[in-house]
């Protein structure tokens, strides 16, 4: 499983260390939250909620440089519209690779 890492936020940041923290702390600060709405969308069989949750995360996904995870999250998103659960599995150890990477950082 490929690792999350800083790449394009240093890329994005140029340099700046000030701009570079500060999409850190976006990510640290929002991810939890979109993750536990996650979980709480899910034990809910709320489709649409997780669709829209899902789409949230994709972005962070992307930031952290998960190139292979995005495409696992964008077919999670495509499944839960036809109310499939089917990739789940897979979206949620990206979960939980994001959750141990930003504890790090």
């Amino acid at each position: 499983m490929e690792k999350p890492n800083l790449d394009y936020i240093n890329q994005l940041a140029g340099g700046d260390e000030s701009i570079k923290n500060e999409l850190v702390n976006v990510i640290k600060t929002e991810f939890p939250g979109e993750k536990e709405d996650y979980y709480n969308f899910l034990k809910n069989r709320e489709f649409k909620k997780i669709e829209e949750n899902v789409h949230k995360i994709k972005h962070k996904i992307s930031i952290l440089g998960l190139e292979k995870s995005y495409g696992i999250a964008n077919e999670f998103e495509h499944n839960l519209r036809e109310l499939s659960l089917e990739g789940l599995e897979d979206f949620e150890k990206i979960l939980k690779a994001i959750s141990d990477y930003i504890e790090t950082i």
